[in-house]
């Protein structure tokens, strides 16, 4: 792929994770403003990830039959059209069918990006590409919230959705503008429904998107009330945030991502959940501000080590003709462990330290199993 097209598609993988990072600020808040109840407001936010999760994997079916560009563009199309119709919500029960909707659409991008990225590039420069293909996620997360969180203060959360959709449109149109007549971005053979094989790799990969997905859901379920619990003013949770997106892009960017093409992906997956394991237990642990600055810093380390490892491993056990099925799977497993994440620790009567040290225990349990997997070639965990 020539390089402005590489550059669009970073554009678009950045896109779809700042669309879903800059709701996360304002979508409580506009929901109770449309007359939704406490249940609804948060209902509104899971049923985004619950749809997103069969849009992935619609994506996947789909970018293997007719190629990655198409459901790009279609994608794009439908998602920033989805944005345009908040400014129409004034009820709760139109916010739910928006955010259904939106859901589902958001699903169709990210597996279609991934895919067309594994597709044309090297097999020995994976791992790095990958590393800098996931910069554009951590840059999105630091962005977006901060985007969006200034932008509702001056106006309101429509308008939030407007400026992300205008966004969506520039890049659709630069899509179409500077792909359409690429000669690689539909990698596809008459073998369309060439199904994933279970290996082994393929399993560690879905699992380890789950895991670190389950760890950033209980990270944002946890860690505002852990700041609050301190005494601390509720914009340290924003800053804390922030802090480990930067060191993850920095750890993307620098020659660090060189290790992902010289150590085994698996191996690096082990150590990625386990240093995300030991951040977790160390939060609750941490009461000053320095000490949490510093964990939520080794936080960041082990999700740009995880990050760009599942992937690697998800690439290398794939091959162009099924590779869109397993990216659409892989990232409906992402969508249902921020669910789970969230879900399952609010559902237990237990302190924060304590789900802090039971979301650390179950990432070092996982860690473990990576690393038994392993060591047993062939056999999944």
């Amino acid at each position: 792929m020539k390089t402005p097209s590489r550059f669009i598609l970073y554009a678009i993988v950045f896109f779809a994770f700042f669309d879903l990072f800059a709701q996360l600020p304002i979508m409580s808040t506009f929901a109770v403003s449309v007359g939704a109840s406490s249940f609804i407001a948060g209902f509104s936010i899971a049923i985004y990830s619950l749809t997103n999760t069969f849009g992935n994997i619609l994506s996947g079916i789909w970018t293997d039959r007719n190629g990655p560009y198409r459901v790009l563009v279609l994608g794009l199309f439908l998602t920033s059209f989805s944005l345009l119709t908040y400014q129409f919500v004034d009820s709760a029960s139109m916010l739910l069918f928006v955010r259904f909707v939106h859901g589902f659409m958001a699903g169709l991008i990210v597996p279609a990006a991934f895919t067309l990225s594994a597709n044309v590039t090297a097999t020995n420069r994976q791992g790095k590409k990958v590393a800098i293909t996931g910069s554009f996620v951590g840059l999105a997360a630091i962005v977006g919230p901060a985007f969006s969180g200034i932008v509702a203060s001056m106006t309101s959360p429509p308008t939030v959705f407007l400026f992300v959709s205008l966004f969506g449109w520039i890049i659709l149109f630069l899509t179409v503008i500077t792909m359409r007549r690429g000669q690689m971005i539909d990698v596809k053979t008459k073998t369309d429904d060439e199904p994933v094989k279970p290996d082994s790799r393929v399993i560690r990969a879905y699992w380890g998107a789950f895991f670190l997905m389950f760890s950033q859901g209980a990270l944002a379920f946890l860690l505002p009330l852990h700041v609050q619990t301190l005494g601390y003013d509720s914009r340290l949770s924003g800053t804390l945030l922030s802090m480990f997106g930067v060191v993850a892009v920095l750890f993307f960017l620098l020659p660090t991502n060189r290790l992902f093409d010289r150590f085994s992906p698996t191996k690096l997956s082990a150590l990625g959940v386990a240093i995300i394991g030991t951040s977790q237990l160390l939060i609750g642990q941490a009461s000053v501000q320095s000490g949490l600055y510093g964990v939520l810093a080794l936080y960041g380390v082990g999700f740009a080590i995880l990050f760009p490892a599942i992937n690697t491993l998800l690439i290398q056990s794939t091959s162009p003709q099924n590779r869109g099925k397993a990216y659409g799977a892989f990232y409906a497993f992402f969508s249902l462990g921020t669910v789970a994440g969230s879900s399952f620790l609010s559902a237990l009567s237990l302190s924060v330290i304590q789900q802090f040290t039971l979301t650390g225990v179950i990432l070092w349990g996982a860690s473990l199993l990576f690393m038994m997997s392993s060591l047993k070639r062939g056999r999944m965990f």
